[in-house]
């Protein structure tokens, strides 16, 4: 998963037919720890292009697209937010449910 540098990088990926996944999370959140655990094993079975944003480094970004909490994954297509989940308590299994209701 590539983490996004730049609020620039950030519109330039999203900006794209493909379906976009970013992680939003931080360094010091134990709920984003626990979720980066098997995170590689939900990526794998999905056809998304997948990348990470630090909240703290880009709390515009935060605001603008309403992460609440974190860990939150977004989905975006052609520069349009199309999912969101707020996966502080979810499992495994309700990630990849959750995911599986979004057209890669």
């Amino acid at each position: 998963m590539k983490a996004i540098e730049t609020t620039e990088e950030f519109q330039q990926v999203i900006n794209t037919p493909k379906t976009i996944m970013i992680k939003f999370e931080t360094t010091w959140c134990p709920d984003c720890k626990r979720l980066n655990m098997y995170i590689d094993d939900i990526i794998k079975d999905f056809d998304f292009e997948w990348y990470s944003a630090d909240r703290d480094q880009f709390p515009e970004l935060g605001r603008d697209y309403q992460v609440l909490g974190i860990p939150s994954l977004l989905a975006f297509k052609n520069g349009k937010k199309i999912a969101h989940l707020r996966a502080d308590d979810q499992s495994p299994e309700e990630i990849r449910a959750y995911l599986e209701t979004i057209e890669a």
